[in-house]
């Protein structure tokens, strides 16, 4: 019978293993063979003043310290292994992929849209990486023959150089990282401070002053030779100690000093933050996944499936393997919370603290044993069992807005939304947990195929008097393109204004659509975003059905929602079409001469609002504006808060449908900020934004008069009218 193959912790542990058996064939190799430099060219004595007895004991306890290291990491490893499967396979098709994020993620170019904290970060890792490179090279060269030995003359001087320059980066950053967090104390991170933190960054500096103290005095023993001039820091250095005696003994403690903060360092490495300098790595490669960013995890068909026990995630193990080994990459830095729209209106979630809440879950529920939380935590705080729901409330999760913005956020590719709405999936499904106003919600999707519960055979009344024909879904659809109106577009009066602009504006350049009007049923987005599986896929199936049943290949949205549900839900159970979303299709047609703005014009002051589902979902953010910038006249500007950094309107994952009750409210906050641009217009692209931010504005006191909240079609309209007007 063939071996079973090696379980990752089993693996993890082999490594540390060999790594401390080269690190003793380093240190026996070193005593025994005893080869040195035979030259009067530049070069330095590896271990010089360095009694036998300290060598020693500097091999041994590096071997045992990379055993420990290696065991607990193995343990850590148990744990994410409790967690269900996630197909995460490198393959030919996602190699590259997955080395492009790896690539993104160690340039930091995430961290790095905050130049102070990102530059800090670089400073202390590359300076880190850079020292790891020189000391392992330097006992490369302490292991060969003196004839073979390459740290000699303008080689050695070199070395010297780069190390010291590795040095005085690695030691700013530390002092900085000091700065940052003990001084300057940003919310994020001074919210989350223990004194774990002041520890590591004093063992951190430590080994980077230390080791300048101990080559300067190094230095001196060897008679401060000319070609120690490269070490830039040491060489100058060292001249403050010519007069201190006995400077073998200070060398000597000074050495015992740095090795002893690198031994420290070793110890804390697996049991404390600093452990994501591993992880976080491993999880950035691991970011790719078979689905688009867009689409939640996908279930089982609950209309088909009988042996399905649970849905939705309540306890540890119900939770994917690579949603554990996120827990452990978390650095505790808060860009999630810090972006929170729920967080930032005084809502009780807090992103960060969805990840090391499971993280501390994880920890103290291995059947393996316990291992360290990924952050310190009050005493106070007990974890009897692997409930996700003994640490994590009800509010917790029905305060998120589904913006996406903690994911987009996160240096290390967290995937914290997917978390949040595995566990509403479970309150919703298994316990029928969830906000009484979503009742309604529900019962109007399933009885009348809208959450407005209207009578759905009203869907094309905004049509009434346009050149826009409703087609029977019983019927093979003959037309290009499918309009995809949406329940908003033809229940809500602000959205059915919008619905009427973009037919016109369809009709204006000539496109050949239909629209469904009776036929077309809600996408499902707010139930499944507010845990109800089961309704979303009822309205998924009977959608599928209709659409291929038809022959539809193009579909037009003007919703967000529905433009990502269509585009990258449907495909997990067998729809497939070609979905553009209407800010795409007017950018087309303006850019293909089919819809001729030549003569609109709007001499006024305009700011986009981004919608989520657009932008972090979906990744589209210059096609609006490209769209308005069309327009002769007009002034863009922004918000503070655009783009990838986009604020939220408060709407999203099925926020429309609840009574936000808590804190201020996030359109209220929004709208704010979009009036502080002084802007006469304020554009939109998502039907829950244009309600949303018009209400917000509206509740400043600020009417339609004085500043226009209004989708981007019907920007265009109005430019249009004006201009030929």
């Amino acid at each position: 019978m063939s071996k079973p193959p090696l379980r990752p912790h089993q693996l993890v542990l082999g490594i540390g293993i060999a790594f401390a058996a080269i690190t003793a064939a380093s240190g026996i190799a070193a005593a025994t063979l005893g080869f040195h430099e035979d030259t009067d060219a530049a070069h330095r004595e590896v271990f010089g003043n360095v009694p036998g007895g300290v060598k020693f004991a500097f091999y041994v306890l590096t071997c045992v310290l990379i055993i420990y290291g290696a065991w607990n990491f193995a343990q850590r490893t148990r744990n994410w292994q409790r967690g269900a499967p996630d197909r995460r396979s490198t393959t030919v098709a996602n190699a590259r992929r997955r080395l492009h994020d790896y690539r993104g993620g160690v340039l930091m170019q995430t961290l790095l849209r905050d130049p102070a904290a990102g530059v800090m970060h670089a400073l202390l890792y590359y300076g880190f990486l850079v020292l790891l490179a020189v000391t392992t090279t330097l006992e490369i060269n302490h292991q060969l023959p003196t004839a073979a030995k390459f740290l000699v003359g303008p080689t050695y001087q070199g070395f010297s150089f780069v190390g010291d320059l590795a040095g005085l980066i690695f030691l700013v950053g530390a002092v900085w990282a000091i700065v940052r967090r003990y001084a300057a104390r940003p919310y994020r991170i001074r919210i989350k401070s223990r004194p774990e933190h002041m520890v590591i960054l004093i063992v951190l500096a430590g080994l980077g002053a230390t080791g300048f103290v101990a080559e300067a005095m190094r230095i001196v023993l060897d008679g401060r030779p000319a070609y120690e001039q490269w070490s830039f820091i040491g060489y100058p250095l060292s001249a403050a100690f010519e007069s201190i005696g006995p400077i073998a003994g200070w060398h000597q403690a000074l050495w015992i000093a740095h090795v002893g903060c690198f031994m420290a360092f070793l110890a804390m490495l697996p049991i404390t933050m600093l452990r994501h300098m591993f992880t976080s790595p491993l999880n950035m490669y691991l970011r790719d996944r078979e689905r688009p960013k867009g689409a939640m995890r996908m279930v089982p068909d609950l209309m088909e499936a009988e042996d399905i026990e649970t849905i939705g995630v309540s306890v540890i193990n119900e939770f994917t393997w690579k949603q554990l080994l996120d827990t452990d990459a978390c650095t505790m830095c808060g860009r999630c919370t810090a972006v929170c729209p729920a967080h930032a209106t005084g809502k009780p979630l807090d992103p960060r603290e969805i990840v090391l809440k499971t993280g501390e879950i994880m920890a103290a529920t291995g059947s393996h044993g316990t291992v360290t939380p990924p952050i310190g935590t009050d005493a106070e705080i007990t974890v009897s069992a692997d409930s996700m729901f003994e640490r994590i409330t009800h509010d917790e999760l029905w305060a998120c807005t589904t913006c996406r913005a903690c994911d987009e956020a996160c240096p290390v590719n967290i995937e914290i939304l997917d978390k949040i709405l595995d566990m509403r999936r479970y309150l919703t499904l298994m316990e029928s947990d969830f906000p009484a106003e979503l009742g309604s919600a529900f019962r109007g999707m399933e009885n009348n195929a809208n959450p407005w519960n209207l009578n759905n055979g009203g869907r094309a009344d905004w049509a009434d008097g346009l050149d826009v024909e409703v087609v029977n879904p019983d019927d093979a659809f003959d037309h290009e393109y499918l309009y995809w109106v949406g329940c908003a577009g033809s229940f809500d009066d602000k959205n059915r204004r919008v619905s009427v602009a973009t037919a016109k504006l369809l009709n204006r350049a000539g496109v050949d659509f239909a629209i469904l009007g009776p036929g077309e049923n809600c996408t499902g987005d707010s139930a499944r975003r507010s845990g109800n599986e089961y309704l979303f896929q009822m309205l998924a199936s009977e959608n599928i059905a209709a659409l291929n049943g038809m022959g539809v290949r193009k579909i037009i949205t003007q919703c967000p929602h529905c433009f990502n549900t269509l585009r990258n839900e449907y495909p997990q159970y067998g729809g497939s079409w070609e979905v553009i979303h209407h800010a795409q299709f007017l950018e087309q047609l303006v850019a293909d001469g089919r819809l001729d703005l030549s003569g609109a014009r709007l001499d006024e002051r305009i700011v986009y609002h981004d919608s989520c589902y657009l932008g972090r979902h979906n990744d589209i953010y210059l096609a609006p504006r490209n769209v308005i910038g069309s327009l002769s006249g007009v002034e863009i500007v922004e918000a503070p808060r655009n783009g990838t950094n986009g604020m939220c309107c408060g709407a999203g994952g099925a926020r429309m449908w609840m009574e936000e009750t808590i804190g201020t409210k996030v359109n209220d906050e929004r709208s704010r900020e979009l009036l502080d641009t002084g802007a006469d217009r304020i554009a939109t692209a998502c039907p829950f934004c244009f309600i949303m931010i018009d209400d917000g504005v509206k509740g400043h006191g600020v009417e339609d008069d004085q500043v226009k909240v209004a989708d981007i079609s019907i920007h265009l309209i109005d430019a249009l009218e004006a201009g030929e007007g």
